[in-house]
């Protein structure tokens, strides 16, 4: 039986996975890569080290399948979205470090264009709003900063790119409209380039990737790759698309949450193009055909949950392993009244904040270890809350229930808190991995693989739904106070 390999190309790691016809997850190879923080502030990462890792996991997971003489139908890529990768057309080789999503150095940058008036522009035209978590401002960077040179040669791109870059031997260069949507390049009216925001950058869009659907051949693998030649690469999306396709949010109103690196809801908002919304993004959540409709999200961006529980590791060395937060919050029955905001790279949604920092309060003598533990899984969950407030506010859409996957959605009290805050259904899936399973499946409704979103919704399982159960007012309270610390965490930050 055949499978379909998804690349996950995720900020700390890299993994491939092989799923089955049946999507059970048949093989897989993880390996991470390095963090560069050149100063505060400034995360980078070396794109060929990513290539590389890439490659090992391809090569692994390759080898096994070949002992049992299983085929590979297509491949899937997804990825971390906003880095950027400028390299050169000729050598196939980076012209400078990935500037990573979570890199703050046009901050600045972002403030001149807010106070020159180009907000309302970047809204209407994009989708985003102006902060140095997207795209644009780095590329932008890259090239009057970084020493970057234009011309024929230069090629520019997220993550998705790159790979599909050197998995068809630099014969393609292109991406598809979820990554896109995220540059602040991209004219979510038109599904195209927008020149508009290229010229107010100084970003030439001839060195920009061409844009395809998500789900549809690109390309196919070369012989000096670590895969067979001849496999087509079908499928792209992402990181957060591919969980809320993985996820099998596939009708209007449907939500799903990921605790990752950060933590990212997005709700399906179906084929219109939905009116902005305070302290969110719109985005493109997939087009699954060329000249298809495309279908449309609205996201809440989290900046920091699963790199918190890092923090607590190597900066505090309270705990380790990331395996341990749990149990330690459970060994209290509260914070104590310590509360901490995970500030470390400024706010994202709904405060879109890049001079807030990392804020910890409430701490008395009899504050402990497994306070700030606890503390730890209540910010994520808070901040969950945040965005639903937002989405809640805008009258776009009222969410039910909502899915949730994710290295941290192993834990039950994490899901515990996040119904009871919410005071709404939390559906953790049965694969915890969507993103490399919305991968695979973009790769394989191309191919043919699988027929229809139809079957796969019914290959979609859930592991277990909690339901809230706490009392409203000592919640409401408890969010309340969060707020405030929220508040004193803001604007902290100044050149």
């Amino acid at each position: 039986m055949a499978v379909v390999l998804a690349i996950d190309a995720g900020t700390t790691s890299v993994r491939t996975v092989a799923v089955d016809e049946g999507g059970s997850v048949v093989d897989s190879s993880q390996r991470e890569f390095k963090q560069h923080f050149p100063r505060p502030g400034l995360v980078e990462h070396d794109a060929m080290e990513i290539w590389e890792a890439v490659a090992g996991t391809l090569a692994e997971v390759r080898s096994r399948l070949e002992e049992f003489g299983t085929p590979i139908a297509a491949v899937g890529i997804t990825d971390q979205r906003e880095t950027v990768v400028a390299w050169d057309a000729k050598t196939s080789l980076p012209r400078h470090r990935a500037i990573v999503w979570q890199d703050r150095r046009t901050t600045a940058r972002c403030e001149d264009l807010r106070q020159g008036g180009h907000l309302d522009l970047v809204r209407r035209t994009t989708g985003l709003v102006l902060d140095p978590y997207f795209s644009a401002s780095k590329i932008e960077w890259l090239l009057t900063d970084g020493g970057v040179e234009a011309g024929a040669s230069l090629r520019l791109g997220t993550i998705d790119s790159w790979l599909l870059w050197k998995l068809t031997g630099g014969t393609v260069h292109a991406t598809e409209p979820s990554n896109a949507s995220r540059t602040m390049l991209f004219d979510l009216s038109s599904g195209s380039w927008s020149d508009e925001m290229c010229s107010l950058f100084g970003i030439p869009v001839e060195s920009l990737p061409e844009i395809r659907a998500s789900s549809g051949r690109f390309g196919v693998t070369q012989d000096d790759g670590p895969l067979p030649s001849g496999i087509p690469v079908s499928g792209m999306a992402g990181d957060q698309q591919a969980a809320l396709f993985g996820q099998a949010c596939f009708r209007a109103g449907e939500a799903k949450n990921t605790y990752g690196t950060g933590s990212f809801l997005l709700a399906n908002m179906g084929p219109e193009l939905p009116d902005p919304v305070d302290g969110l993004v719109t985005t493109v959540a997939w087009v699954l055909a060329d000249d298809g409709p495309a279908t449309y999200a609205l996201e809440g961006s989290i900046f920091a949950t699963g790199a918190t529980i890092q923090w607590l590791r190597d900066g505090l060395g309270i705990i380790d392993a990331a395996a341990e937060v749990g149990p330690l919050a459970a060994s209290v029955a509260d914070t104590g009244g310590v509360y901490l905001v995970p500030a470390f790279t400024g706010l994202g949604s709904p405060w879109w904040d890049p001079r807030a920092r990392g804020t910890i309060i409430g701490l008395t003598h009899g504050s402990g270890r497994a306070h700030l533990a606890r503390a730890t899984v209540e910010a994520m969950a808070f901040q969950t809350r945040d965005v639903v407030e937002a989405i809640g506010q805008s009258g776009e859409l009222a969410i039910t229930d909502l899915r949730v996957d994710g290295g941290a959605s192993v834990m039950d009290l994490l899901l515990e808190m996040q119904a009871d805050l919410l005071n709404l259904p939390v559906t953790r899936s049965s694969v915890l991995e969507t993103t490399a399973q919305g991968a695979a499946w973009l790769a394989g409704l191309a191919e043919g693989f699988w027929s229809s979103t139809v079957e796969l919704a019914d290959l979609w399982q859930a592991n277990r739904t909690f339901e809230p159960s706490l009392d409203r007012e000592k919640i409401e309270a408890s969010y309340q106070r969060w707020l405030d610390a929220v508040e004193r965490s803001r604007s902290w930050e100044w050149d």
